[in-house]
């Protein structure tokens, strides 16, 4: 095969659609605009949202709750997790987490949360605990740094 035998696949390649041009275009005269009216104008048409003058629904319903922009949103993980994935003694960083597929997006940091139990001895350094996860560890003989 040549490259000048190549072909695009059968009906793969469709002409542009151009409106405006002529009676026999088919899109003609006012180009599928209709008559006059707002839509028919340069420029015309209304905004998203707008209901012909009506209470919009955006401000008919209420307004609730409220958004902290400033909060740190930690990757979370559970200490079953580590359980599961590593080895007893095991030293265990973000980056460690990170290759064991535990987390694909750090954001702020790594937050290890207590939900499960721990029968092995790890020697963790993340962002942040919840207390309820040092004392697991700490009770099965590990060691806790904070990054």
């Amino acid at each position: 095969m040549k490259l000048y035998e190549l072909s695009p696949a059968p009906n793969s390649n469709k002409k542009a659609y151009r409106k405006g041009r002529g009676a026999g275009s088919g899109n003609g005269k006012t180009s599928g605009k209709g008559h006059k009216g707002q839509n028919a104008r340069s420029g015309g048409g209304v905004r998203p949202g707008f209901e012909g003058g009506q209470m919009p629904l955006y401000r008919r319903l209420p307004k609730r709750g409220f958004t902290n922009v400033f909060s740190t949103k930690y990757a979370v993980i559970n200490i079953r997790d580590l359980e599961k994935r590593f080895e007893n003694n095991a030293t265990i960083d973000t980056q460690a987490i990170i290759n064991s597929g535990l987390v694909k997006k750090v954001l702020a940091g790594i937050k290890l949360l207590g939900s499960g139990e721990l029968s092995k001895k790890f020697n963790v350094t993340v962002a942040a605990f919840s207390k309820s996860a040092k004392e697991k560890i700490e009770k099965a003989g590990g060691r806790i740094e904070v990054e």
